[in-house]
């Protein structure tokens, strides 16, 4: 019994040391495409990038399996217009999409399945179909330091979520998000808030 579950510990330990491997060698191949690749930065295929000339990523940023970078910016632009700070973790399927500017601070934790993007698809045109009216409702994201967005939420253009918030799983962001704030709910709406620990220390 024993030699067996020595043997499927070693199986699992395998299968992750090839999975790691072979995540860091597709990142090393991918990031002489980008604006910036930071060092120590991984993604797990599968993945889809769109546009990565325009797309700057931190140090250390972790990117889950079936993830989708997308940056195509309206005019010409020689700047970045997605930004990734140091220290993030996309747990997995998530979409960025950016056509103006996206900015995501430093050791943002964002949960599977989340949709970010500042941009929203034209629709009003009736003798086209949808995928061929471009874009409307352009206006920037900013996602501060150390925020925490949950299972499925969807960010929408000219969107700010504070420093230190949490946006709880399936919530619709439309409005911003105060720092150290909770929303959640479709439209979200802030059903919390809280002084940071330093804060209240120094308050003592």
């Amino acid at each position: 019994m024993g030699s067996v579950t020595a043997l499927r510990i070693n199986g699992t330990a395998i299968y992750r040391m090839i999975q790691d491997s072979y995540s860091k060698a597709l990142s090393l191949v991918i990031a002489g495409g980008f604006h910036h690749w930071g060092h120590g930065s991984v993604v797990r295929p599968p993945v889809r990038v769109s546009g990565e000339r325009w797309i700057s990523v931190g140090s250390g940023v972790h990117f889950g399996a079936g993830c989708w970078l997308n940056a195509d910016p309206i005019g010409m632009a020689d700047a970045p217009v997605m930004l990734i700070g140091d220290g993030c973790s996309f747990a997995g399927g998530c979409v960025i999409s950016a056509v103006s500017q996206v900015r995501i601070g430093r050791e943002v934790l964002v949960a599977r399945n989340v949709y970010i993007a500042d941009h929203d698809h034209a629709y009003l045109d009736v003798s086209q179909a949808i995928m061929r009216q471009g874009v409307a409702s352009v206006d920037q994201v900013i996602i501060g330091d150390g925020a925490w967005l949950g299972q499925n939420c969807v960010v929408t253009s000219g969107v700010r979520i504070g420093r230190g918030a949490v946006v709880a799983a399936n919530a619709v962001v439309t409005k911003d998000v105060p720092d150290y704030s909770l929303a959640a709910g479709a439209p979200a709406k802030v059903v919390k808030s809280w002084v940071p620990a330093t804060a209240q220390a120094a308050a003592h």
